[in-house]
């Protein structure tokens, strides 16, 4: 469906990346880690980009959307928003979904590609689904980690969460992992991958980069959902 959106509500979640929140209109469905395309006037032109939702379907009263804010031109559109202006919206679009189809799946996210893999943990701990549900997120530094808290409460109440964090470009204090996400830590971290069902969001060359590590796993392309996050 296509509607006009007032901004409810603006978080910002680190000094780079802001979650922008507006009301749900009531015929609105969507599922968990599906994407709209969010419409801006940008410069006298109407310009459109693609936004995986990071709320999830059980947040009734909100949808939102978060950006990394980059500095392009629609970018700085979107980061002069306030509360009150509007955009136009399409949705929602997507196969990379989860609605409780399979008891046991890998989260592999990179950057701001942790803002669908928000969406399905948020789903399946409001749910109180029993789906097994492990999240490996890369980042480059702490301040990227952007939905750390709300993922660290998920594990505490959903059993079937675990969330492992590794960051590439750590400061001297960070004291978790510094690894890339590759076979051998998907080995370690996911013992049990070869029964799992694998979701991939990040940028366009990190996506290549998953999907090559989980093919010579010998996880096959029917087992595998992705996005790639163009132009974010």
């Amino acid at each position: 469906m296509k509607f006009q959106a007032h901004v409810s509500e603006i978080v910002r979640r680190s000094e780079h990346i802001k979650s922008f929140r507006f009301r749900k209109p009531e015929d609105f469905d969507y599922k968990a880690g599906q994407y709209i395309v969010v419409t801006l006037d940008v410069n006298g032109e109407s310009v459109s980009k693609p936004f995986s939702l990071s709320s999830s379907p059980t947040e009734k009263d909100h949808l939102e959307f978060t950006k990394k804010l980059t500095g392009h031109e629609y970018s700085d559109a979107l980061d002069s928003m306030k509360k009150g202006d509007t955009f136009n919206i399409s949705g929602p679009y997507g196969k990379m979904s989860y609605e409780g189809e399979y008891e046991k799946i890998a989260l592999l996210s990179g950057g701001i590609g942790i803002t669908p893999m928000r969406s399905i943990c948020k789903y399946c701990s409001d749910m109180a689904l029993d789906t097994d549900v492990v999240l490996i997120c890369s980042d480059r530094s702490e301040e990227d980690m952007v939905f750390w808290k709300e993922l660290s409460e998920m594990t505490r109440v959903n059993p079937h969460l675990k969330v492992f964090q590794t960051l590439t470009r750590a400061s001297e204090s960070w004291t978790g992992a510094r690894d890339r996400i590759s076979e051998t830590l998907v080995r370690r971290e996911l013992p049990d991958f070869a029964s799992r069902e694998f979701y991939v969001c990040g940028p366009p060359a990190m996506v290549d980069s998953m999907m090559e590590m989980l093919h010579s796993l010998g996880v096959t392309v029917l087992k595998i959902r992705k996005e790639s996050l163009i132009g974010y």
